[in-house]
């Protein structure tokens, strides 16, 4: 069973979501200012996950920080406390970008003709996405001659998408900078935010500022990782500072009620092992009527139980499992005289990692087709992130898939290990050596 942690504050405490200045009282929820009473998983002190080392920086003291998810008993939203500013994480230089995978990018190209198809977006539309990161979406929006605009808080990742040919503004988004946009007329027809709401950590000045910037007739779609696929198969490694939030969709449809938008539809995706895309509107406009999924993914949560206490119980069970068994295969391969190495060096890598233990005398080097991470170390563990044909030339006896979300596209990647015998290995959902 899952620990139940009493924090203190009074049980009826509760801020006005439209109100909020902050993220939350400190031991308060994100959202609606409950007291945070109840945990989801303890994960113990880990460093973040995309800080990646350069060789001077390993003789250096490293800071880590409680990875402690707490799930609110009021909105069932699960949550990390914040430890560490959105700002520290995201601004300057971020290690993260978008554009490494192929699969990612060709899901925001389908993405984007549906949305041309759906909405009738011309040349005479607006399109803005929130932490566009790389440019790696609004790219298809440019190459249709559609006018877009990125917001992205790292400078590194705007440069990237500049060179694109997108028109980025280093910023973090919220109210204040919403109103300033709104008023030079950047009001979007089609406002994007994938991937970005379980980063932020202030929830409702995030969200606010969605509502504030949106064009009359506007569009909402947001992109998130589903919270039932995270419990259902054990996806704890998604779990890491950067991710401030987990949503259900349930969660998500109180949150953008409460700011004055109405979700309208919602499709399930098969990216970061299982996401929900969201769409809304304003609450008081008329350009749809919600539709059949939106009651049905509803009743689906509903029936799954994620309002009850009852269904993040366990779930530290079925971690330690997952870590359990990844462990003893990485033993008995080097009991065996057997060589495991890495592939990728994603955030959800850098939790399994340090959450089992793992360090270079069990995987002694990880891939990463990112150049800004290549020669650099893993948080915590210290783990070398060489470039991808080092497999080739030490033709290990099995690769560890760590982004396990994109195992079919890294498979293919990794087909010619095959000549020498060698297996591809998947953590995530349970350990798995492919054929």
């Amino acid at each position: 069973m899952a620990v139940i942690t009493e924090q203190p504050g009074q049980p009826n405490e509760r801020i006005d979501p439209k109100q909020s200045g902050s993220s939350a009282p400190a031991t308060g929820c994100r959202f609606c200012g409950a007291p945070l009473r109840h945990t989801f998983i303890d994960l113990g002190y880990t460093p973040l996950c995309q800080s990646v080392l350069t060789e001077a920086q390993l003789d250096q003291p490293e800071l880590t920080y409680p990875l402690h998810a707490y799930v609110c008993d009021q909105c069932w939203l699960v949550q990390l406390k914040e430890y560490v500013s959105g700002e520290s994480i995201f601004g300057g230089e971020y290690a993260y970008f978008s554009s490494y995978s192929d699969s990612w990018l060709a899901h925001c190209e389908r993405y984007v003709e549906a949305m041309i198809d759906r909405f009738g977006l011309d040349g005479q539309s607006k399109v803005m996405e929130l932490a566009s990161n790389d440019g790696y979406l609004l790219q298809y929006f440019v190459k249709r001659n559609i006018p877009a605009l990125g917001i992205e808080p790292a400078s590194n990742c705007a440069d990237a998408a500049k060179e694109r040919g997108v028109p980025t503004r280093v910023a973090f988004f919220g109210r204040e900078l919403a109103t300033r946009l709104a008023g030079e007329g950047e009001k979007p027809d089609l406002l994007v935010a994938n991937n970005v709401l379980a980063h932020v950590p202030d929830l409702n000045d995030f969200v606010g500022g969605m509502k504030i910037v949106l064009a009359d007739d506007g569009v909402i779609t947001v992109e998130s990782p589903h919270l039932l696929r995270l419990i259902d198969e054990v996806q704890f490694d998604t779990i890491y500072h950067e991710h401030f939030c987990y949503y259900s969709f349930t969660t998500v449809t109180r949150i953008f009620e409460a700011h004055g938008l109405t979700v309208f539809d919602v499709q399930e995706l098969p990216t970061h092992g299982g996401s929900l895309r969201v769409f809304a509107r304003h609450a008081e406009g008329q350009r749809a009527s919600p539709l059949s999924a939106v009651e049905a993914m509803l009743e689906r949560e509903q029936a799954y139980g994620i309002t009850e206490l009852a269904t993040y119980a366990g779930f530290t069970d079925r971690v330690n499992k997952v870590k359990h068994d990844l462990l003893t295969f990485l033993i008995q391969a080097k009991r065996e005289g057997k060589t495991v190495v890495g592939y990728g060096a994603p955030g959800k890598g850098s939790t399994l990692l340090n959450c089992c233990g793992i360090r270079p005398d069990l995987l002694p080097y990880t891939v990463d087709r990112n150049t800004y991470k290549q020669g650099r170390y893993t948080p915590g563990g210290h783990i070398p992130i060489l470039k991808p044909d080092k497999i080739r030339e030490t033709k290990p006896d099995y690769v560890l898939i760590l982004p396990w979300n994109l195992r079919d596209e890294i498979t293919q990647q990794l087909a010619y290990i095959r000549e020498w015998g060698g297996r591809c290995v998947v953590p995530i959902p349970e350990l798995e050596v492919l054929g």
